[in-house]
Order: C-alpha cells, then sequence, then structure tokens
C-alpha cells in the first residue's frame, strides 16, 4: 500500500515526519469525505440524516470538513455541542445523547436549540421538562431504548445489553409515551437505539431494528406519532488484513428492511465508520531492545497517544514506513515508552527489520485515537494533519510542555473549609 512506500495522499510522509515531527496523527480529507458520500448515496431514497458521532474525533478541521459534506452531529457532552456549533454544524442538525446530561448542559442544548434530546432515563426527562417550562421553551426529545440486543462486539464497547448503563427497556418507554401529559414541555416523538460500537456483523443490528420497529409500530397504532428513529451507529471498520466490515450499501438496506412504511425522519449516527481508516499515528523507532524472549521495538509514541490497545487489547495494522526491500521480516513486540507494561501496541507483530530512527505507521487510527490521548507521564499532546492532493495541513499544534502546565498554580491562599 501506499503508506508502507513511503507516501499517503500525494504526501511523502518522511518529509512530513521531519516538518512536523513524530508522533503525529495524520488524516485524509478525501477519504472522509469518500465515506460521508458512500453513507449519503447508501441512504437515498429515505428521508435520513446523518449525526457524525463527535466522540470518535472531534478535531475541529474534520468536523468542519464534515459540516460541508451535509454531517449533523451527535454529541454527548456540552464541550462536544460547542465544538459542534464552532465548525459550523447547524444546532437543529445536533442530538444530544449520553446517560448523564447535567442541568448546565440542558440549558445550554436548549438554549442554542438543538434539534433532538436522546432521553436515557425518567430522571433525565423529569430535568427536561423542569427547565424547560423554567425557560418557557419545548424540547424535542426521543426515547433510547435498550433492545437487549447482543452487539458480538467488544464489552467495555457493547452498549445495548439490559445489564448496559444505556437507555431504558421497551416496557418503561411504553409507561412513558402512555404518560407523556406529564411532560407538556417535551415533545416525546421519537425512538432512538445504540447498541455497541465496532460491529462487523448485521445480525445484531436486524435483530436490534426489529425490536425497535416493532414498538414503533405498536406505539403508531396506539395513536402515538413517530417523527424521528435514530438507529444509531456503531459500524465496524477493518483494523486487519483479512477482517471484514459491513459496507454502507447493506447497512441501510438493513435499515430500509425494517423501517418499511416509516415516512419521518431517519436518522444515522455513524463516528469510527467514516474516520477511522482516513487516519494513521505516524511514530518512529527510538530503540531496538532484545530481551530473553522478545525482541522489543520501542517507538516515540504511546499508550497516551493511542489507548485503544491498552484499554481493549485492540488490534491495529503496523507498517514500516519506506525502503522495506530486502530487509527480513522479524518479530517484535511494538511498544512506547510510558512506564506501563500496558504502553504496547502489539506482540510478536512480523515486520520488516527496524532499526532506530526508522518510521512506523500505525493504521486505523482516525477514531478514538486522538480524542482519547491525554498527558499521562507528562508527554504533551502530539499534533495533527490533514492531507490532501499532495499538501497538508496542521489542525492540531503539538502542545507545548508551557501549555501542558499552563492551568497549574502554586499554593498562594488556602481556603478555609465552609462552616456547616
Amino acid at each position: 500500500m501506499a503508506v508502507e512506500s513511503g507516501t499517503w495522499e500525494g504526501v511523502d510522509l518522511a518529509s512530513l515526519a521531519s516538518r512536523e515531527g513524530t508522533p503525529l496523527y495524520v488524516y485524509s480529507a478525501p477519504a472522509i469525505r469518500s465515506r460521508v458520500g458512500a453513507l449519503r448515496q447508501a441512504l437515498a431514497g429515505l428521508q435520513a440524516g446523518i449525526r457524525y458521532a463527535v466522540k470518535a474525533n472531534g478535531n475541529g478541521a474534520i468536523l468542519r470538513l464534515l459540516a460541508e459534506e451535509g454531517a449533523g452531529a451527535d454529541i454527548v457532552s456540552g464541550g462536544e455541542l460547542r465544538r459542534a456549533l464552532r465548525a459550523g454544524i447547524a444546532a437543529a442538525n445536533i442530538v444530544f445523547s449520553g446517560v448523564g446530561k447535567t442541568e448546565e448542559e440542558i440549558v445550554f442544548a436548549l438554549e442554542v436549540g438543538i434539534g433532538r434530546f436522546n432521553v436515557e432515563s425518567r430522571a433525565e426527562l423529569d430535568t427536561l421538562q423542569r427547565i424547560a417550562a423554567a425557560r418557557g421553551k419545548v424540547a424535542v426529545a426521543a426515547v433510547r431504548i435498550n433492545p437487549d440486543v447482543d452487539a458480538q462486539t467488544h464489552a467495555k464497547i457493547s452498549t445495548g445489553r439490559a445489564e448496559n448503563k444505556f437507555g431504558v427497556s421497551i416496557e418503561e418507554a411504553r409507561s412513558w409515551f402512555s404518560s407523556k401529559a406529564a411532560w407538556p414541555q417535551v415533545r416525546l416523538d421519537g425512538l432512538h437505539m445504540h447498541i455497541g460500537s465496532q460491529l462487523l456483523s448485521l445480525a445484531p443490528v436486524r435483530e436490534a431494528l426489529a425490536r425497535m420497529a416493532a414498538f414503533w409500530r405498536e406505539l403508531s397504532a396506539a395513536g402515538h406519532a413517530i417523527a424521528s428513529i435514530d438507529v444509531g451507529g456503531g459500524l465496524g471498520v477493518r483494523y486487519r488484513d483479512g477482517e471484514q466490515a459491513p459496507d454502507a450499501a447493506e447497512y441501510a438496506q438493513a435499515i430500509r428492511e425494517a423501517l418499511q412504511g416509516f415516512d419521518g425522519k431517519v436518522l444515522v449516527e455513524p463516528g469510527r465508520w467514516l474516520v477511522a481508516e482516513a487516519g494513521l499515528l505516524l511514530s518512529r523507532v527510538v530503540l531496538v531492545k532484545p530481551g530473553q524472549s522478545r525482541r522489543f521495538l520501542v517507538l516515540d509514541a504511546a499508550m497516551n497517544d493511542l489507548l485503544r490497545p491498552s484499554l481493549y487489547e485492540a488490534w491495529h495494522d503496523i507498517v514500516r514506513v519506506g525502503g522495506a526491500v530486502g530487509r527480513e521480516e522479524q518479530a517484535y513486540d511494538v511498544v512506547g515508552p510510558v512506564c506501563e507494561t500496558g504502553d504496547t501496541f502489539a506482540k510478536a507483530r512480523l515486520l520488516p527489520r527496524c532499526e532506530a530512527g526508522d518510521l512506523v505507521a500505525i493504521l486505523g487510527a482516525g477514531a478514538y485515537g486522538a480524542s482519547m490521548a491525554s498527558t499521562y507521564n507528562s508527554r504533551p499532546l502530539v499534533a495533527e494533519v490533514l492531507l490532501e492532493r499532495g499538501r497538508h495541513a496542521v489542525v492540531r499544534k503539538r502542545q507545548t510542555f508551557d501549555a501542558m502546565i499552563a492551568e497549574e498554580c502554586p499554593v498562594t491562599e488556602w481556603i478555609p473549609a465552609c462552616a456547616t
């Protein structure tokens, strides 16, 4: 592939690394546009809206690119809401998900006029009613149902089982619609679900869609108008050679079949599927360390830069960038410099022989990479660049040490405890 040969989107990666330093997140603008276009085409004929899951990658340049392509946003915090608005995404095209929305976040979302709240508990519904009433507003809302479907994905990113914290049972949702007069400032006219992330099979999606469609038909028969059905996201991507992931056409067909006859708005919330394969983490080899039984390839990237392998035991393809001809393959444990055994990207991974100073690329890093990064071990956040037609733009500057510690301050005054 082009990355292994040393270029991506017409940009020489060695020159890019020399200019911008490593570790470095690198994103392809054409790849993101291509994914949005494919999904839009697949959904043609439906009254559909794409609501990008900002948590996957909230970089402002990527959000602006998606806004230009007509995507809205699925957000789970006030900060993500501000990011989406700042990028030019219309408030009306934003849905607010999440189990723990604070009153401050709800107030802000109401004031800017977001399109819809995805409500996940009775307590949230009551809070939404109270805040909307106090401000003379009507909050548009969908109930997030938990269809109790096994998404067949990693346990930490499964969200549609009864034991998960997300959504409410269909039985509870039914009672909300029956009693919706109790919340006059909440227009409860939508359904929402999201069963998990990195779904490589559409079987659980079809099962969950069938349950939600049956509930929609039941509600309609009872006289409850449903204006919007949000089918969530979670569509998986290929992280390793040989892995198969559903395509947009298959996904859209599953939605069409389940929601046949529905004439309202259909919302989809892709995140990973739009950006994961459009990004990589470029890193330089610090050293090769022979161990008693293993050979360690130590990179300048670490778990604080890309957490997924440590957190989820996630696989990412790793390639040596350029000049592999004539180099024999060797097995490496690919690790970072952070003081944790968990700072491991791969074990026993076959790569062309590597030396200090070589470049490697960790592929499929466009989603849940930079957005989950931290400054653990006092390592400043890395830079991010966007590529297009043989050129690049820095879309996040490399954090300096001074910027990293800017909000810290010495003790200049002790504040006494308040009397009780």
